[in-house]
């Protein structure tokens, strides 16, 4: 039954919001997220925690202006998610103002395959729209697998009607698709600071130790790849903020493994960048730092839908 809820809430959320007038969804979201916030649940309280390894000096009342921020991003993602497929191709072009976009235009051009990395900042989903439209590049990312299983259909079906092809997370074969696609010179798109698997490598983030998805530089040593890391952030305005980092130079000397701990870690310290300066756009409202886990359970045990 609990499963029917949420497929139900979800299905109404992309049949119903993308029909109302923008400033009524603009409204519905902060409420969402101001009575969310009010009832200070685990997810709130995660979040507040993990605000606190990014700002430690904030003060308990500078937290909790954070995390009421933080949700009332959150809920602007979600809001726009459920009206993008109702967007204009130009909408979807003129929603996203990156910054050092060269970085990955002079990389589409190569004949190299590409791999953009980014944190669960603003909204990813926009972000590959504006790829798929403005710069007219398709791409394949990875989806986690949900329950109910009809729920991570209409994700698929959602991301898909942004032109991009989604992979199973789970089954094995998604690493395997992704290097042919980068082999063929294509674009790979990730989002890869928090680990879903036991395989992950452990990185310094914000002074403490947290593990992150090996996928991004395996594929790019694999592959001759070029690794691009991505940030994202909202502002007062309709149009998310964005920025493309320098590539991500992969070691001359070292293992596989020490490559990949290298590479892995440029990542996050790229990531962190961009969540100092924006933390109330970091949608983290799970576990992540090595302390925090339960030492008893799997990494990556709450599943975010987003």
């Amino acid at each position: 039954m609990k499963d029917k809820l949420v497929d139900g809430a979800y299905a109404l959320g992309w049949s119903t919001v993308k029909k109302l007038p923008e400033p009524v969804a603009v409204r519905l979201g902060r409420t969402i997220a101001d009575i969310a916030w009010k009832k200070r649940g685990k997810g709130i309280q995660r979040l507040e925690a993990n605000y606190a390894r990014v700002v430690p000096d904030a003060s308990p009342e500078r937290l909790a202006e954070l995390s009421k921020a933080g949700m009332r991003s959150y809920m602007r993602y979600w809001m726009e998610s459920f009206r993008l497929p109702s967007w204009s191709k130009d909408r979807m072009r003129g929603g996203f103002d990156c910054k050092d976009e060269h970085y990955l235009t002079d990389a589409l051009a190569s004949p190299k395959g590409v791999v953009l990395a980014l944190p669960h900042l603003a909204n990813w989903d926009l972000a590959g729209a504006w790829v798929t439209t403005k710069l007219e590049t398709p791409f394949t990312t990875v989806a986690e697998k949900l329950d109910p299983e009809s729920l991570y259909d209409r994700f698929v079906a959602y991301r898909e009607s942004l032109g991009m092809e989604v992979l199973p997370h789970t089954g094995g074969s998604a690493f395997g698709t992704l290097a042919r696609r980068l082999r063929d010179g294509g674009l790979v798109c990730l989002v890869a600071d928090r680990d879903l698997s036991a395989a992950g490598v452990e990185v310094k983030f914000f002074g403490d130790t947290a593990r992150m998805p090996a996928g991004p530089a395996l594929l790019a040593q694999q592959t001759g790849a070029i690794l691009l890391p991505v940030t994202l952030w909202y502002d007062e305005t309709p149009i998310m903020k964005g920025r493309i980092h320098p590539p991500v130079d992969m070691p001359e000397t070292g293992t596989r493994a020490e490559k990949t701990s290298v590479m892995t870690q440029a990542l996050a310290d790229a990531f962190a960048t961009g969540i100092a300066d924006h933390p109330e756009d970091w949608h983290m409202l799970q576990r992540l730092w090595l302390a925090d886990l339960d030492p008893a359970k799997a990494p990556g045990p709450e599943k975010d839908p987003s």
